[in-house]
């Protein structure tokens, strides 16, 4: 692997912005600091005017590998992360089959060792009758458990408050779910479906998959959490109800229970459907524009501890469907970084706070070791973008499997120059380097 001294970056890290050099040997971050030419670099790139952050970690994706690769890949799906900047994700239980067990789980983990030029991590998922595979997890090597409490996903929904009860009593890994409550869910696509059959207008969307199920859900949520000191980590916050369960006055490393936001509900609102249609049906739905400013607000303040995506593409022929045929989900982690820039050119977001949310929070959350910082001695996952540099969202500029953006036509004041992953220079400048391979992320106890 090349030694790589990068010049005069603008190191976006723990706070402060420092003008500096960094050199990086072995796949780590070897020295940081002023005039390193000095170290003589296999590899030298000059990053004048630039800003130099660590490395995105997504800590909601669905690469939907095994069993639903017509819509995406672990290869292609980690390629499109890299381009935009992710230098690390953990992927979702809900592929065919399911990975609600040990060697299902390994299984990923072998593929992506062969695929995926990201590094990588794998939730093992919770079923209302696999809690001995659940036990047997080990969390210095697994990100996590996911319990989907709502039936996005089908057949993984974990319903059965007696599971629930010994899951969140039993385990002591990360609990990370997803939360709308189901039968409020069906109740209202009842009465929707007797008003306008199966072309239900996407615009009802938010109110089908309500603010109440998602109160009712993720107040369950933090209520078994407390009751069994659990850890909990609730994910894609998308009311500004939800809110009043979350604090921040306790630091990241000490809080049990955490939220995420992800990218879409920070940028879109109802008002969007009428232009986007199905492309911007997720689960949960977009909300309202107060709902949105409200979860903007909590990042800010540390209500909210994490941005991710849950990247979740589907081909367009499958979104390009009836409200109930559609599926929820869409395609957004080789845009995430841009999009969050975007808000600091609009002045809505520092560079400190973009650093702190996506590459520090899901460090420090996660206790993934070694990663999320620019610190000597860790790995250098980095990624450099110039922020003066345009970049419009097309057809031939996306990565994705499915070939298509809820971001499409969107012209970006900020660009990816540059990802390094582990080490390897595995971006640049629309160029791909995938002779060496991500890494599998590991978890301190």
């Amino acid at each position: 692997m090349l030694s790589i001294l990068i010049q005069n970056a603008r190191v976006v890290n723990e706070g402060q912005i420092t003008e500096t050099d960094v050199f990086i040997r072995d796949g780590f971050i070897h020295k940081i600091g002023k005039n390193l030419s000095k170290l003589q670099a296999e590899k030298v790139i000059d990053a004048a005017g630039k800003y130099l952050l660590p490395g995105l970690i997504d800590d909601q994706v669905h690469f939907r590998e095994p069993g639903l690769t017509h819509k995406a890949e672990i290869y292609t799906e980690a390629r499109a992360a890299v381009a935009g900047g992710v230098t690390s994700f953990m992927e979702m239980p809900n592929t065919v089959p399911n990975t609600v067990t040990i060697d299902l789980l390994e299984d990923k983990y072998k593929i992506a060792s062969q695929k995926a030029l990201a590094n990588y991590s794998f939730f093992m998922g919770a079923t209302n009758d696999n809690l001995e595979e659940l036990k047997k997890v080990n969390r210095e090597e697994v990100c996590g458990i996911k319990i989907f409490m709502g039936s996005s996903t089908g057949n993984m929904l974990v319903d059965d408050e007696a599971v629930l009860e010994n899951i969140f009593s039993s385990t002591d890994m990360l609990i990370a779910t997803h939360c709308e409550k189901d039968p409020m869910v069906k109740a209202n696509e009842a009465i929707y479906k007797e008003k306008y059959g199966e072309d239900v207008p996407v615009k009802f969307h938010p109110l089908i998959r309500s603010e109440e199920a998602c109160y009712a859900s993720s107040s369950q949520a933090v209520a078994l959490a407390k009751k069994h000191g659990a850890r909990l980590h609730i994910l894609h916050i998308s009311t500004a109800k939800e809110l009043e369960l979350f604090e921040n006055k306790t630091q990241l490393k000490d809080k049990k229970i955490t939220a995420e936001a992800c990218i879409h509900h920070l940028w879109f609102s109802d008002a969007d459907y009428e232009k986007k249609g199905t492309l911007i049906k997720w689960n949960p739905a977009v909300k309202t524009a107060s709902d949105r400013d409200a979860i903007f607000k909590a990042v800010l303040d540390g209500k909210i501890d994490v941005i991710a995506t849950d990247h979740a593409p589907h081909t367009k022929e499958e979104k390009n469907n009836t409200y109930f045929k559609a599926p929820s989900g869409g395609p957004l982690v080789q845009h995430s970084l841009q999009a969050l820039l975007e808000f600091y050119h609009q002045g809505k977001i520092s560079l400190e706070t973009i650093v702190e949310k996506a590459c520090h929070n899901p460090a420090t959350l996660f206790r993934i070791k070694e990663r999320g910082y620019v610190r000597e001695g860790y790995w250098a996952d980095l990624v450099l973008v110039d922020l003066n540099e345009e970049q419009e969202v097309k057809k031939e500029n996306i990565f994705y499997k499915c070939g298509w953006s809820p971001f499409e036509g969107v012209n970006f004041h900020s660009k990816i120059t540059h990802t390094i992953v582990s080490g390897h220079i595995a971006y640049q400048n629309g160029k791909f380097n995938e002779s060496v391979k991500g890494k599998r992320l590991k978890f301190s106890a």
